[in-house]
């Protein structure tokens, strides 16, 4: 079995349900650390490994967090899918030291980087919809065209 097809059988039986509740905003959520506790003995099943790597990158002066979701053949290193996600680092946000904000943003990077890899169903995420009490009273609120997707990346690789 190829890495195409062995990344096919671990996307359609991860199940990863959302456990985390934010009390603050009133939501659920899955993290980083959900995915890739559900992840591990599926991988183990079909002999596949994922690293992820995080890279800190600078674009016209804003600092974000790059990770990579890397599956891995094991029985045929050469095999490789990979995706990234990215983060800014927020480097104003309020009640947090500077350790946490850039753990805040490796947290958000590598959980889009393994949504994407996985195909994990992120648009009931509150990430995507929750604007944090930004929004205008319903009666004045104007229609606007759907926000852009992510960034994605998803790359097959034999080397």
């Amino acid at each position: 079995m190829n890495i195409a097809e062995k990344h096919l059988l671990v996307q359609t039986e991860l199940v990863v349900p959302k456990n985390q509740v934010n009390k603050f905003a009133n939501y659920k959520f899955r993290n980083a650390e959900d995915i890739l506790e559900a992840l591990k003995p599926i991988c183990k099943k079909h002999k596949v490994v994922v690293k992820i790597t995080e890279t800190i990158k600078e674009v016209a002066g804003m600092l974000y967090i790059e990770s990579t979701a890397k599956m891995i053949d094991t029985e045929d290193v050469t095999q490789q899918i990979e995706s990234v996600g990215t983060a800014i680092i927020d480097f104003d946000a309020k009640g947090m030291q500077m350790p946490q904000r850039t753990g805040a943003a490796s947290s958000y990077a590598k959980k889009y980087a393994l949504g994407n890899l996985l195909m994990i169903d992120d648009t009931k995420d509150s990430d995507a919809t929750n604007d944090h009490g930004k929004s205008a009273p319903a009666s004045s609120v104007q229609r606007k065209s759907p926000a852009p997707s992510r960034p994605q990346s998803f790359e097959f690789k034999t080397t």
